[in-house]
């Protein structure tokens, strides 16, 4: 199967389960539990219908949105996620690569691959930082300020990850950092030699935000440990406020999945919140992020930006999206795989694609720019 071959979320996955060894491979495509939430949140997009306008004249489309400050030239951007040179060797430098290319926010992980100082060098493109709470405030103090020290424009606080979500295809196949493989992990990774050639042959895996202050490497700790042991399971309303206030820019929270929480992050001074529940990754049998978020929308939508996250796979689920209120979505999954198919070449594949279909979708839809769209245009069944 070929990089060109691919045409939408289904054909990376496919394409990524090829070159990837197994176990890494259901490190991207697993969730909790038993996958209820995770595959709701596609799901739920079916609930809901479209509702096009015609003879509306339309001609040239603007896809360009503003959210939490940053001017976007797309209403879709690539979310922060973890560990992304095991997927390919060129982990985030690809998809800040693409990022930039399409003019489109890019987030950094606190377990990222890739210094966020690097990227913020060397690529033109507004930045996120995802940041998760440790029990040492030290550390927390210590990154936000390297994050400032980096110009990154967005602070983007991960709420829903006090702990581990039980994700028991990792552990089936002994999935850890470092690596504890039992013998069908090891297996899998036999067969799929050109991953195993391209890890040792590029630079050493790391984790440049950690590395100064946690040893996640010489098997003093794994990603299970790190969020069993290392995050703050007692963060509170109180703690998040006195970093928004130490931040003193564009702070979001993400994992928001109640109305009362929405309004919490407006009162303490957030200026987004992204509807999440980390792609089903977390609490299995949550509410999908789709189904929660008109509601939420209503609630706070004229106060904060409401940002939607988790599930979306196609360039109508964007739009029905955006037409319940979302000012921006966020992509994982869809080009995670398309990143461990072909690097940043996938990405720019998997990105060329979404634009296409959004484009298309606005013209068929008879709206020219995105703030045409609203709940005029969706139905649920």
């Amino acid at each position: 199967m070929l990089l060109s071959n691919c045409y939408n979320y289904h054909d990376f996955r496919k394409l990524a389960q090829k070159r990837l060894p197994g176990p890494i491979f259901n490190y991207i495509d697993g969730g909790a539990d038993d996958e209820v939430t995770m595959r709701r949140n596609s799901e739920a997009f079916q609930s809901c219908d479209l509702i096009p306008n015609v003879l509306t004249g339309v001609k040239d489309i603007d896809l360009s949105v503003e959210v939490m400050g940053q001017k976007l030239a797309l209403p879709v951007y690539l979310s922060p996620t973890a560990l992304q040179r095991l997927f390919h060797h060129q982990g985030e430098r690809a998809t800040a690569g693409a990022a930039e290319k399409f003019g489109t926010m890019f987030g950094v992980s606190s377990l990222g691959t890739v210094s966020m100082e690097e990227i913020a060098k060397k690529y033109d493109t507004p930045q996120v930082y995802q940041f998760y709470f440790h029990k040492d405030r030290g550390l927390n103090r210590a990154m936000m300020e390297r994050a400032k020290e980096s110009n990154i424009e967005v602070m983007m606080l991960t709420v829903d990850s006090i702990t581990g979500g039980n994700r028991e295809r990792d552990l089936r196949t002994g999935f850890a950092i470092p690596f504890r493989l039992n013998l069908k992990g090891l297996w899998q990774f036999a067969t799929r030699p050109m991953w195993g050639i391209n890890y040792i042959t590029h630079e050493k895996f790391s984790l440049p935000q950690l590395d100064a202050h946690i040893d996640m490497g010489g098997g003093a700790s794994s990603i299970g440990d790190y969020f069993t042991n290392m995050l703050d399971p007692s963060m509170n309303w109180k703690d998040v406020e006195e970093m928004v206030k130490f931040w003193d820019g564009q702070f979001c929270l993400k994992g928001i999945m109640s109305v009362e929480d929405a309004k919490r992050a407006v009162d303490i001074g957030c200026t987004g919140i992204v509807i999440s529940n980390h792609g089903g990754r977390q609490l299995d049998g949550s509410r999908s992020s789709f189904d929660h978020l008109a509601e939420t929308v209503d609630a706070v939508g004229d106060k904060i930006d409401v940002i939607f996250d988790s599930g979306a796979q196609r360039g109508t689920h964007v739009l029905k999206a955006l037409a319940l209120g979302a000012k921006a979505v966020g992509l994982g999954r869809y080009y995670l795989f398309a990143l461990a198919a072909a690097g940043q070449k996938g990405v720019e594949r998997a990105m060329q694609l979404m634009v296409a279909e959004i484009e298309r979708d606005m013209r068929l839809m008879g709206c020219s720019k995105i703030s045409d769209l609203n709940r005029d245009h969706i139905r649920f069944r």
